[in-house]
C-alpha cells in the first residue's frame, strides 16, 4: 500500500493548480493515465474569461454566465468566481503564464472577444493558451520537492468507508469518507492501492463518450464514472456542449476550430455561400454556443450537406495567422489555406456542464473527496457553458479547494489497514477487437440518439442498447483481467448512462439540452438533476 497526503487523480489544470497551492504543507501525489501533457487543458485555445480592463466590470461578467447558464447557476459560485477572476488569472501571470499582449502597447494585454460575452475579456496565448498555461504550471511542480507526478497509471475506483463496511457485511457510516483508490499500473497490469488522507478528481470530461468530439483520446469520463460508483451526488449530466465548431476532415482526427475566430470576425456560410446565422439569433455568430451548435445542426438538416464554412477570408491574412498559428498550421496540414477558402466545419460534443456534484469549496457528498475541472459540477456553467470560463472555474475552485483542503490536513491521520486488491479468479484480458466494438456502438448510438437535438423516443431507444452493452460490460470486467482499455470503456457507459437518464428526467429544453417533444423551457425545472448510486 501507498500513501500520501493528497492523491489527485488528473494532471491538467484543476489537479497541477490544487498541487501547488497544497504543497508547502503537505505531500501530494498527481496520478495521471497516460502522459501528463495528453489531457484538454493542454489542448485549450481560446483563453480565460476575466473582467481585466476598466471599463469592463465583474458584475457584466455575472450577467453574462447567468444568461448563458440559462437559469441554471448558482449565483452565489458566479458571483465569487467573476470577482475573484482578475485576481486567479495574475496568479497564473505570477507562476510565469505569458498572455499575448496588445500590438499597439505592450503594458496591455490582447483580449478576445468570444460567443455569450457582452466585449472583449478573454487573455489568451495566440491559440495555445491552455498550452502555455500548462508549461509554467508544470515548471512549479518539477521544481517542488513535495510534489510528485506519477504518469501511466489509471485510476479504477475509489476505496470509501462505505464500500469497506458493505464488503464486510457491516453497515456503511451515515457519512461517507474516502481513504484512497486502487490505481492500475498500465504497462504490468498490476493493481496497487494508493491510501490518501484527501482525493481530488481532476480527470477531466467524457467527449470520448460521442462519436465526434474535440476532445482528446483520453477524455473518457473516467473521475464522474469513479464518483457516481463510489455513491457521491452527480448533476446535470444532460447538459453536453457541443462545440459549433469542429474541423470537418473525413477520414482524420477532430479538431476544434476556436471560438475566437467567430470573435474576431469570422462568418458562418451555407455550402451556397450565404450567411445563415441572421435567421437563428441577432447576435449572429456570437450567439451562445448551443444556438450557433443548434443553428448549424438545422441547416445542415435542412440542406442535406455534410458541413458548412466558417469564412475568415475577409479578414487581413497576416493577422489571422498571427492570432491563430496552431489553427492554421492544422488547417494547412489538411490543405487549407484559411486566409483564402472557407474551412469546412460541424459540431463536435466539446464539454461536460454536468458531473459531480460540490460545494463552495470543491467537496462531493463524500467527506474528503473533491472534484474540480470538467469532471465536477459546481454551479458555475449552469445549463450551458460560457465561452472561456472554464480555465477560470479549474483554478479558481482549485485555490477555493486547496484552502479548505489545508485548514482540514493537520487534523487527519493517513489511513491504514486497508485491503488490497483481489483479483479473483480473473482470466487473461478480453479480446481488443470486442472492447473497440463495443466502445464504438456506445459513441454511434450516442451520436445519433443524444445529441444536439433529442427526442424521448430516442433516448429510451439508447436506454435499452446501454442496458445491453452494460450486461456484457460487467461480464468482462469480472472475469477477465484488467486493462486500460476495459476501465475505459467501463468509465464510458457509465458516463453515458447518466447522460441518457438526466435526459429522460429533464421534460423541457433549456440551454444545451434540447429536446423536440419539449421545445419550451419550464420553470418547474429550474433545479439541478440529481442523480446517485444507492448500494
Amino acid at each position: 500500500m501507498l500513501t500520501t497526503d493528497v492523491l489527485v487523480i488528473g494532471s491538467g489544470l484543476a489537479g497541477l493548480r490544487l498541487a501547488l497551492s497544497l504543497a508547502d504543507q503537505a505531500h501530494v501525489t498527481v496520478l495521471t493515465k497516460r502522459t501528463r501533457v495528453q489531457g484538454s487543458s493542454s489542448q485549450a485555445q481560446g483563453g480565460i474569461a476575466a473582467a481585466w480592463r476598466p471599463e469592463d466590470s465583474w458584475e457584466a461578467h455575472v450577467d453574462d454566465t447567468l444568461v448563458a447558464g440559462a437559469g441554471l447557476c448558482r449565483r452565489e459560485v458566479v458571483e465569487r468566481t467573476a470577482r475573484e477572476a482578475k485576481l486567479r488569472v495574475q496568479e497564473l501571470i505570477d507562476f510565469g503564464v505569458e498572455f499575448d499582449r496588445s500590438k499597439d502597447d505592450p503594458h496591455l494585454y490582447d483580449l478576445h472577444q468570444e460567443g455569450g460575452h457582452s466585449t472583449r475579456r478573454i487573455l489568451h496565448a495566440k491559440d495555445l493558451t491552455g498550452s502555455e498555461i500548462m508549461r509554467a504550471l508544470f515548471e512549479r511542480v518539477d521544481a517542488h520537492p513535495n510534489i510528485e507526478v506519477h504518469e501511466h497509471l489509471m485510476v479504477v475506483d475509489l476505496l470509501t468507508e462505505g464500500w469497506l463496511a458493505r464488503t464486510n457485511g457491516d453497515i456503511p457510516p451515515s457519512e461517507d469518507r474516502v481513504l484512497g483508490a486502487y490505481v492500475l499500473e498500465t504497462s504490468s497490469g498490476e493493481v496497487e492501492l494508493f491510501a490518501a488522507k484527501v482525493v481530488a478528481l481532476c480527470a477531466g470530461g467524457a467527449g470520448q463518450v460521442y462519436l465526434h468530439t474535440t476532445n482528446p483520446e483520453v477524455a473518457s469520463g473516467d473521475g464522474i464514472a469513479m464518483g457516481y460508483r463510489a455513491g457521491a451526488r452527480v448533476a446535470n449530466m444532460e447538459f453536453v456542449q457541443f462545440h459549433p465548431t469542429s474541423l470537418y476532415y473525413p477520414g482524420g482526427r477532430s479538431f476544434l476550430i476556436s471560438e475566437a475566430l467567430r470573435g474576431e470576425g469570422g462568418v458562418l456560410r451555407g455550402a451556397d455561400g450565404e450567411p445563415f446565422m441572421a435567421r437563428y439569433d441577432e447576435r449572429l455568430e456570437l450567439a451562445p454556443r448551443d444556438i450557433v451548435a443548434r443553428a448549424i445542426d438545422a441547416e445542415l438538416k435542412r440542406t442535406g450537406d455534410s458541413c458548412v464554412y466558417l469564412d475568415m477570408t475577409h479578414l487581413p491574412a497576416d493577422e489571422t495567422r498571427a492570432h491563430f498559428p496552431n489553427i492554421d498550421a492544422w488547417c494547412r496540414a489538411s490543405g487549407i489555406d484559411l486566409t483564402k477558402r472557407p474551412i469546412p466545419v460541424v459540431p463536435a460534443a466539446h464539454y461536460v456542464c454536468g458531473g459531480v456534484m460540490t460545494d463552495l469549496h470543491g467537496e462531493t457528498s463524500i467527506r474528503n473527496l473533491f472534484a474540480l475541472g470538467e469532471n465536477a459540477c459546481t454551479g458555475l456553467h449552469g445549463a450551458n457553458r460560457l465561452a472561456s470560463n472554464s480555465l477560470l472555474e479549474a483554478v479558481s475552485f482549485a485555490v477555493h479547494a486547496g484552502v479548505e483542503i489545508g485548514r482540514r490536513l493537520g487534523d487527519m491521520s493517513r489511513p491504514q489497514g486497508l485491503p488490497e486488491w483481489d483479483t479473483g479468479n480473473a482470466g487473461d484480458p478480453v479480446e481488443q477487437v470486442t472492447t473497440a466494438h463495443l466502445w464504438d456502438e456506445i459513441r454511434r448510438f450516442m451520436w445519433n440518439y443524444v445529441g444536439i437535438v433529442r427526442t424521448s423516443r430516442r433516448l429510451r431507444r439508447a436506454r435499452r442498447r446501454l442496458d445491453l452493452v452494460n450486461e456484457e460490460i460487467r461480464d468482462h470486467y469480472w472475469d477477465y483481467q484488467l486493462t486500460p482499455d476495459i476501465v475505459e470503456l467501463r468509465n464510458i457507459a457509465t458516463v453515458a448512462e447518466l447522460v441518457v437518464e438526466s435526459a429522460l428526467r429533464r421534460r423541457e429544453s433549456r440551454g444545451l439540452h434540447y429536446i423536440l417533444d419539449y421545445p419550451e423551457s419550464d420553470r418547474r425545472f429550474v433545479r439541478e438533476t440529481v442523480l446517485q448510486r444507492r448500494a
